[in-house]
């Protein structure tokens, strides 16, 4: 479970929450809710383009204990989340080879904690998700990446293609993982400035962004299973990289 500092519930409380600059990971709406109250915390969410999700009251009940929510919960994120502009021109003036990791729509928080983990070990500069559709940053996923969430810069930004845009003007290559091609990982120099694009559990990467991507590779399968799951794959690919990486230094 989610530890419980991590959620706040109450109309007011949540509207607070947001105007005092706290980092919302989600807001949890039960369904049909209405009133004054709700319109303002619905216009501050959009504001904000806050990730929300429409809940039978059950639900609240569950999260909150049976605690006078008032129809709202919301999680508030134990890390604060780095800045996409600054953190590429930062990482620029460190290393000429930078290492970024895209993820499109995971939402799994212990995928997500595993990728985060896998992306500390292997030097990743900065991990960036989309604000809606991608698993919060909860206390689970904190303990699965067993600390490193708060060790390497994430960014959340309003669209996946948003991102792939702003490395390809920094000309950092965009290569994503996909089994949609007949490109092994091994034949991509991933010795360049890079960024790794992985996809969801169940549908991959979206179409819309294998078009924009510079490369298209995957991992070959030589068992009967179709795919890997997806953390093992981000594994595999990171270390590729860190492989390539050390045999231009060596």
């Amino acid at each position: 479970m989610e530890n419980e500092v991590s959620k706040i519930f109450g109309i007011r409380a949540v509207i607070e929450a947001i105007n005092s600059g706290k980092t919302i990971s989600k807001i949890y709406l039960q369904k049909d809710l209405s009133g004054h109250l709700f319109s303002e915390l619905n216009v501050l969410i959009k504001k904000n383009n806050i990730a929300t999700s429409h809940v039978p009251v059950e639900k609240l009940n569950r999260l909150s204990k049976n605690s006078n929510h008032q129809g709202v919960a919301a999680q508030i994120s134990p890390i604060d989340f780095a800045d996409l502009d600054t953190l590429i021109t930062a990482t620029l003036e460190k290393t000429s080879t930078p290492l970024f990791l895209l993820l499109d729509q995971i939402t799994d928080v212990r995928n997500f904690g595993a990728i985060i983990r896998t992306a500390e070990c292997t030097g990743v500069d900065g991990i960036i998700i989309q604000k809606q559709g991608n698993a919060p940053i909860s206390a689970d996923t904190v303990k699965t990446s067993a600390g490193a969430a708060f060790k390497v810069p994430i960014c959340k930004v309003d669209h996946i293609k948003d991102a792939i845009f702003q490395f390809q003007a920094a000309e950092i290559q965009l290569v994503a993982a996909t089994e949609k091609t007949d490109n092994l990982i091994y034949d991509i120099d991933l010795s360049v400035p890079t960024a790794i694009v992985m996809g969801s559990e169940d549908r991959g990467i979206n179409p819309s962004i294998l078009k924009i991507v510079n490369h298209k590779a995957k991992l070959p399968l030589l068992g009967k299973i179709e795919s890997l799951n997806v953390s093992v794959a981000c594994g595999a690919f990171l270390y590729e990289t860190t492989r390539q990486r050390l045999k231009v230094k060596g």
